[in-house]
């Protein structure tokens, strides 16, 4: 119980709770791993609550009609989805898979609200958090409609340097399959920028390593939209 607690609180939704306040939401939710490429729902299922990622990593994403797939979000430890449920109810707007073995807690969706009402801190947590990723939606469709894929990818390289603390080198967490579909572009087409912005000595390319080499050229090309 201690250690499933411990892991709550470091979970920014819940942090700065007390022990018994954590013990009355550990109590309601319910752990549930998934294997790699496992669905944690599907795009139509009745959101019935939400959840929170202990561990591994879940991908959300959208499926045309011929099967092509565009990825919406990927998400981390830490990291809560699918809160659609909770304040709207009805059914799940997307599709979540396992990007690895991923363990979660499932939060059901009337007992969270039943609690939400003695911890309004928390709805208002739930409504940034759901504020900071419609931003990053609107950034994300924006860089799909306006930029060119080199700008896209420069974009991404940017921001993993600073969600991985900023250092010359990054690390992919998908696939660069995935990695196409969530740029809105194919492998093939993926494989010849990397070489591209390789050449032009932008980064160095090792399997899912990538060094920044230049980071003011990647952010140069990341505003002008366009690779050189």
């Amino acid at each position: 119980m201690e250690h499933a607690l411990a892991a709550l609180s470091r979970i920014p939704l819940f942090s700065g709770l007390s022990r018994d306040q954590l013990l009355e939401f550990r109590a309601i939710s319910r752990e549930r791993s998934f294997g790699r490429g496992e669905w944690v729902f599907s795009d139509g299922d009745e959101g019935e609550g939400f959840f929170v990622i202990l561990s591994g990593g879940v991908k959300i994403f959208k499926l045309s009609p011929s099967g092509k797939e565009q990825i919406l979000h990927l998400f981390g430890p830490g990291d809560s989805f699918g809160e659609v449920a909770v304040f709207e109810g009805g059914p799940f707007p997307a599709n979540a898979q396992a990007l690895q073995e991923t363990r979660t807690l499932f939060f059901p969706r009337a007992a969270f609200r039943a609690l939400l009402k003695d911890h309004p801190e928390l709805a208002l947590k739930l409504l940034a958090d759901l504020s900071r990723k419609l931003r990053e939606f609107t950034r994300q469709i924006e860089g799909l409609a306006l930029k060119e894929i080199p700008s896209r990818l420069a974009v991404y390289l940017l921001f993993l340097s600073r969600e991985q603390g900023g250092g010359p080198e990054v690390a992919l967490s998908i696939s660069k399959g995935e990695l196409a579909n969530l740029l809105g572009t194919i492998p093939e087409t993926l494989s010849r920028i990397f070489a591209r912005l390789s050449a032009q000595g932008l980064i160095r390319v090792a399997g899912r390593r990538i060094a920044l080499l230049d980071p003011g050229g990647l952010e140069k090309l990341a505003q002008a939209g366009k690779a050189s």
